[in-house]
């Protein structure tokens, strides 16, 4: 008998703890769907209120994007069209950007740098979808404090202008770089002129932009190190201070040849580069002997940052030494107040946007005959 007392009272206790259960479980699904309506309503209110600032019919990404028209209905039962709604909201401005830092936080210091893999136009475009047409890009998150110009002097080297573009349009991005990216082409076969079409590459790029800074590369070097940074400082700036060809080293203090920088009122100062310098060498120890002639001195990175790879490769064809060279060096203080912009003369032959960068196709003249030997 008391067994069977016992048995009937936890027969009773345990459906009475089902019965409990039962309603908890009950209450705590009330509570949570209660919960969530009220949650649902909270941002639907708010995607409302924000409805000018982000539209939803919109593309953004389209820079001529046009807006899809649609009527909208409140909770009212009123309905408006995007003017009406605009007009409400006409007070709201968008937050100026904040300069870009001195110290770009996404660089990541030294680069693998590698020629070996076969590399297509197609394959930089893709890498590289935020560059517009003619090779132009600004940072979208922050306010460049200068506008740049990258000038590359340029003829048949189409399989490392690849590589250098492959490279480079990331490095110049990661370093929150306001530029352009200028291929200045000497047209025919007639001796070669580094520092004539460096100066035709400051005149053409003026005519597109207001550039505050002219970064002048051969299209043969890239960079290792990602801090190099591609910009103007106080004073003119040699950035290719240690190229592998020289055993990463300077090869002696004057150098000045590579990759340098000068900024708009340091090149004007300078009268740009010399015009005669025809064939290779020379012209790279005359600017520097005008920088320093006109009170200036080179600014250059840490030697562990300036590393620069060099893409191997024969002496092109018409660019032999210029055996002029030593003599036209150390008359630079005599020749550069009239040898310079302020005596430049070339013609356009051909002028084309590509994705990547802007071609310039220039005539720039004949060298001079030399004199007899003897």
């Amino acid at each position: 008998m008391t067994r069977l007392l016992l048995g009937v009272t936890l027969e009773r206790i345990c459906k009475a703890v089902l019965l409990l259960c039962l309603v908890h479980f009950v209450i705590i699904m009330i509570l949570y769907f209660d919960v969530y309506a009220q949650h649902l309503d909270f941002f639907n209110r708010f995607n409302i209120r924000n409805t000018s600032r982000a539209h939803p019919y919109y593309n953004f990404s389209r820079p001529n994007g046009t807006v899809h028209s649609y009527t909208a209905v409140t909770s009212a039962g009123d309905s408006f069209t995007p003017s009406a709604k605009l007009e409400l909201n006409s007070t709201v401005t968008e937050k100026p950007l904040l300069p870009c830092p001195d110290a770009p936080p996404g660089l990541v210091g030294r680069l693998l740098i590698e020629f070996g893999s076969l590399m297509s136009m197609e394959r930089v475009q893709r890498e590289n979808p935020d560059v517009t047409e003619g090779g132009r890009y600004t940072p979208p998150d922050c306010q460049p404090k200068e506008k740049v110009a990258i000038i590359i002097p340029f003829r048949h080297r189409e399989n490392h202008l690849k590589y250098w573009l492959h490279y480079l349009h990331p490095i110049l991005r990661r370093q929150k770089v306001a530029y352009g990216i200028y291929i200045i082409n000497q047209f025919g076969e007639d001796t070669f002129n580094r520092a004539k079409l460096l100066n035709v590459g400051f005149l053409e790029a003026m005519k597109e932009a207001d550039y505050d800074c002219f970064i002048f590369s051969d299209v043969d070097l890239i960079p290792m190190d990602d801090r190099n940074l591609y910009r103007c400082y106080e004073q003119p700036r040699h950035f290719a201070i240690a190229m592998d060809k020289f055993g990463f080293r300077l090869p002696y203090a004057g150098y000045f040849g590579g990759v340098s920088g000068l900024s708009k009122g340091q090149f004007l100062k300078i009268n740009g580069f010399p015009n005669e310098y025809w064939g290779w060498g020379g012209e790279d120890d005359d600017i520097y002997n005008r920088i320093t002639l006109n009170g200036m001195k080179i600014s250059r990175p840490d030697i562990r940052i300036g590393r620069y790879r060099m893409i191997k490769h024969e002496r092109d064809k018409h660019n032999e030494p210029n055996p002029q060279r030593f003599t036209k060096i150390q008359n630079t203080k005599m020749t550069m107040k009239k040898d310079g912009i302020n005596s430049l003369h070339y013609r356009v032959i051909h002028s084309a946007k590509y994705p990547m960068y802007t071609n310039i196709t220039v005539d720039i003249g004949k060298p001079p005959p030399r004199p007899a030997r003897g």
